[in-house]
């Protein structure tokens, strides 16, 4: 596979007529497997509604999204649905953990919808934990976790199926800049280590030093594409 994740010419309008405004305009963009990409630019841009479009949660006015090669436009509620369960993980920055779930079960979610057998979904909520350095903490629910924790809990979440892609909505923008860093630290050797996939949306200067990739949109449109 060359490419992860490949839109051509995606366009998102809102309204109609005068009062018609442009999200995304014409964007263009292949990013490959373990690329670790930010999209970033000023509020308005067009780096949320990026984010939503590439991750099915939204269409495109118009234009071709491909995932894994699979284009999106092309299927059903379910099979889209599944595509996102089996593929994408997502990191948002409100956290959107289920609170009556703890940690581990949290974790596990996705994996029981997949139906991972009982015994691979405890071994990878265990080696997650870990990874994401809570151990101990697995069975506290959302609310007795600190913001920190509960993001790096979104992180093992949305990591433990070992989705083709992870995109993360403006992740540490809840949190302070040193619980931050370290997040983003953990999802960076995490790249490099499993090679997945991470892409951006943010304003956060510390994930645009850790990305070796930026994706500049401006009035919905690319202004620059940088790989460092």
């Amino acid at each position: 596979m060359e490419y992860v994740i490949e839109t051509e010419n995606i366009c998102r309008f809102f309204g109609e007529d005068d009062l018609r405004a442009a999200a995304l305009d014409d964007v263009s963009i292949q990013i490959k497997p373990g690329e670790f990409s930010a999209v970033i630019g000023p509020s308005g841009s067009g780096k949320t509604t990026f984010l939503q479009l590439v991750g099915g949660l939204d269409n495109p006015t118009s234009g071709k999204i491909l995932l894994s090669g699979m284009n999106i436009a092309e299927m059903t509620n379910r099979e889209l649905s599944d595509f996102r369960r089996d593929h994408i993980g997502f990191i948002f920055q409100s956290y959107n953990l289920i609170p009556v779930l703890s940690a581990e079960e949290n974790i596990e979610y996705i994996m029981l919808l997949q139906d991972i057998p009982a015994s691979k979904r405890h071994e990878r909520v265990r080696e997650m934990l870990f990874l994401v350095g809570l151990e101990g903490l697995g069975d506290r629910r959302p609310a007795q976790l600190s913001g920190g924790q509960q993001q790096r809990v979104a992180v093992a979440r949305a990591m433990a199926s070992g989705p083709d892609i992870i995109l993360a909505d403006e992740p540490t923008a809840n949190l302070d800049s040193a619980t931050g860093a370290s997040l983003l630290d953990i999802m960076r050797r995490l790249n490099e280590e499993q090679n997945m996939t991470f892409v951006f949306s943010t304003h956060d200067r510390n994930i645009m030093d850790r990305a070796r990739r930026l994706i500049h949109l401006h009035d919905g449109k690319i202004e620059s594409d940088e790989i460092k």
